[in-house]
């Protein structure tokens, strides 16, 4: 036990005091003391934030938190979350994209244009809206590398163009409605998925996160680095899947959970995965923290700025699919002023402005957020203006503590 106590003191990644990590279940807590204090908020602002907003309304109106409502809340946080997750890997590298609104109208546009005007079938839709933001990605990347001009000016340039090029896609008639037959119609509108399957994804997750956290830990062990005890694992991982059936039982108690909320969630975890555990997510890390140091690192900085640019096209017109699927039509008021709620749900869910911080749960978090906000106040019959001033708010709130939370971590030797 000796021994065994002294290969933890001296585990290579506890030799520096502020990374000491308590063990047990008392541990546990301490540790998250420990993070706060240091302003390693994580998380905790979003999820207070939004136990604030779903008290409030909950308690404003009956609707609020039924489970229907609910159900409706996931789906319309679909389209919007997917382009907030191109923000967020955007905002990683220190950047920003204006345009992601008039990217997802125009491959909605697109994507309408090819189904209905073309008669092509739904995928082959999807691909050319999707090949589109990808060159739309690409020639944003190489006008910053090789002039040097500020995202934030080559992408408010984009916002206006392809606003106007959705305007000509679309004609005179103004909207494109879908085929409401279509995969992509009924994905967004009438696909669910069945009760017993929810319990069985629940379970499947369950047990994949196990056995990486498991594997996870061996793999430290091995590098003489500390890890979590078998039973903190079997806790968490427990705690989670009750956690998640209960949400799933209340959800079924309505329409459930709708497969379009869950292809956005997978495709969360996908890019929560590629962002922690690869060489380019860590690159993308590097590059937001200090672009200058993470050349000399030998990072290619050009490839990683490319890829979140095209990254950021692509969700953006994932997101913009999603919507025209769910309103089952392209119309010209379609991603207008989209961008301004992506970036706010991705800066509410954590991402900084700041480049370097943030995870792509950020746009989960933050999508929440924002579409609880606007559900909550439509419910109260209050008027769209009062939307954006409450997301305002929200928005400033959330800056404010991500700078408070950056002095913090300066202070204490974290940044």
């Amino acid at each position: 036990m000796a021994n065994r106590a002294d290969e933890q003191v001296v585990a290579a990644d506890q030799q520096d005091e502020r990374l000491t990590q308590y063990q047990g279940v008392r541990g546990l807590i301490q540790n998250a003391t420990e993070r706060v204090r240091g302003g390693e908020l994580g998380v905790l602002p979003v999820l207070v934030g939004l136990a604030i907003i779903w008290t409030i309304f909950g308690a404003l109106s009956s609707t609020f938190l039924s489970p229907t409502n609910l159900s409706n809340l996931l789906i319309q946080s679909a389209g919007l979350g997917m382009i907030a997750l191109g923000v967020v890997c955007v905002l990683l590298v220190g950047n920003i994209d204006l345009s992601v609104g008039s990217v997802s109208g125009l491959s909605a546009a697109i994507l309408a244009s090819i189904m209905v005007k073309s008669g092509f079938p739904v995928y082959i839709a999807v691909l050319g809206s999707v090949g589109a933001a990808i060159v739309i990605g690409l020639l944003y990347s190489f006008v910053h590398i090789r002039f040097g001009v500020p995202a934030f000016v080559i992408t408010l340039a984009g916002l206006l163009a392809f606003r106007g090029l959705k305007l000509w896609i679309l004609g005179t008639s103004g909207s494109v409605n879908l085929p409401y037959d279509s995969f992509l119609v009924r994905l967004g509108q009438t696909l669910f998925v069945p009760k017993t399957v929810s319990y069985v994804l629940i379970a499947v997750l369950t047990i994949a996160l196990l056995l990486f956290w498991i594997d996870n830990a061996r793999r430290r062990k091995t590098r003489g680095l500390s890890s979590k005890s078998w039973v903190m694992m079997i806790i968490q991982a427990v705690s989670l899947a009750a956690l998640l059936t209960v949400a799933i039982w209340y959800l079924n108690r309505g329409r459930g959970i709708a497969w379009m909320f869950v292809i956005f969630v997978v495709f969360v975890g996908l890019m929560h995965y590629l962002l922690t555990r690869t060489k380019w997510g860590r690159s993308v890390y590097a590059v937001g923290g200090n672009q200058e140091a993470a050349r000399r690192a030998g990072i290619r900085v050009s490839g990683v700025l490319t890829s979140t640019f095209v990254l950021g096209a692509v969700f953006a017109a994932l997101g913009g699919i999603m919507m025209a699927g769910r309103l089952a039509a392209a119309s010209q008021s379609a991603g207008n002023n989209l961008e301004l709620s992506a970036i706010a749900a991705a800066v509410i869910g954590g991402a900084s402005l700041f480049g370097g911080r943030g995870t792509a749960f950020s746009a989960l978090l933050g999508v929440l957020v924002i579409q609880s906000v606007d559900n909550g106040l439509v419910l109260l019959d209050l008027e769209s203006s009062y939307r954006f001033m409450v997301t305002g708010a929200v928005l400033l709130i959330a800056v404010i503590v991500d700078s408070a939370a950056s002095k913090s971590r300066k202070t204490h030797g974290r940044e």
